[in-house]
């Protein structure tokens, strides 16, 4: 098995922690909810940091940053979708 894939769940967990968190409240899921959480925020944050020229995915601390960037995006996003009125 490839260790850079472990390596990117655990950065995918550790920023889905993260960014649950910042943002406290009441979010379904666990362990493997708050891991995907990370690993989609990691995506998104990569993305939004390449187009301003911050950088990308890694697994460096601008790895983590732009996955807990993404992650907290994605949490925000997932409140307003829920809410109820």
């Amino acid at each position: 098995m490839d260790f850079s894939i472990l390596l990117y769940l655990a950065l995918g967990l550790s920023a889905g922690a993260i960014a649950k968190y910042a943002l406290p409240g009441k979010e379904p899921g666990g362990l493997l909810i708050t891991m995907l959480l990370g690993v989609a925020g990691s995506m998104l944050g990569g993305k939004i940091g390449g187009y301003f020229g911050v950088g990308g995915t890694g697994i460096d601390l601008t790895g983590l940053l732009t996955a807990v960037g993404g992650a907290i995006l994605l949490l925000m996003a997932y409140r307003k979708i829920t809410v109820k009125g």
